[in-house]
Parts: structure tokens; C-alpha cells; sequence
């Protein structure tokens, strides 16, 4: 019997999809909605802007919601949302553990204000640098 085509090769299985991607459901009927992989970690996007993360890799601090945020909007966002904090790796963005009892509730509270377009939530992402060709 001949190989088959090409097309039924089996292919690499997809890569492993976060448990908490749950939390992007409310974005998806959203036109400026996108979701990205970052360093294992899924990532919203709205209008271009990088607003949140999860992941869930196991082992703290890698197992919650990260949220894409300046220094500035710091004290506000954790003000409203106690359980939030500065991750211990990317200080520059708050996180929130899934194993924290305020989890789901800070999810929401999370994605009306990134549906909102609340200003605090969100940040541009810097784009890639372009690789240098020749000598000059």
C-alpha cells in the first residue's frame, strides 16, 4: 500500500492550553480581542494593549493571574482589589494566586475593567527588535 499524502502525517500535539483561560470567555465576542502564548503564559490583548495573563504552571508565582499594569496604577487597582500584589518576578505587573480565596471575584472585577477600557489596566507591548543584517 502506497505512504498516505501528507495531510494525514500526524502532527505534534497542540500545545498544553492554561486551565485559566475560563477567564477570557467574556472577551471573546469583543472586536479588539486577541489572545496571545507569552513564556507559557496565555495573554489577553484588547485594542493592541496587553491587559492580562494566566498561568498556570504549578508552583508559585506561576499558578494565577497576572495583570499587565504600570507602577503607577499600582496602589489604585490593589486598593480596590486587596488580594492583588506586585508578582515576585515581574514586579512591574500585580498578580493574584488561584489558590487565593478572592480569586474568581478578582477575575471578574478584572475583566469588566479591561472590557471597560479602564486606563489602569493594560499596557502597550514594546515591539521586537529587528535583527541587525551585514556589516553595517
Amino acid at each position: 500500500m502506497p505512504n498516505p499524502p501528507p495531510i494525514f502525517e500526524r502532527k505534534k500535539p497542540a500545545k498544553r492550553q492554561s486551565s485559566l483561560v475560563w477567564i477570557f470567555e467574556r472577551f471573546e465576542f469583543d472586536p479588539g480581542y486577541m489572545r496571545s502564548r507569552m513564556f507559557g503564559c496565555e495573554t489577553a490583548y484588547i485594542d493592541g494593549m496587553l491587559c492580562l495573563g494566566v498561568i498556570d504552571r504549578g508552583a508559585e508565582p506561576w499558578s494565577g493571574l497576572l495583570v499587565c499594569t504600570s507602577h503607577e496604577h499600582h496602589a489604585a487597582l490593589m486598593e480596590e482589589m486587596p488580594a492583588l500584589n506586585p508578582h515576585g518576578v515581574l514586579g512591574k505587573w500585580l498578580y493574584i494566586s488561584q489558590e487565593d480565596a478572592a480569586f474568581e471575584d478578582t477575575a471578574d472585577r478584572l475583566a469588566e475593567l479591561v472590557l471597560a477600557r479602564d486606563p489602569r489596566v493594560g499596557i502597550e507591548p514594546k515591539g521586537r527588535r529587528r535583527a541587525r543584517r551585514g556589516n553595517a
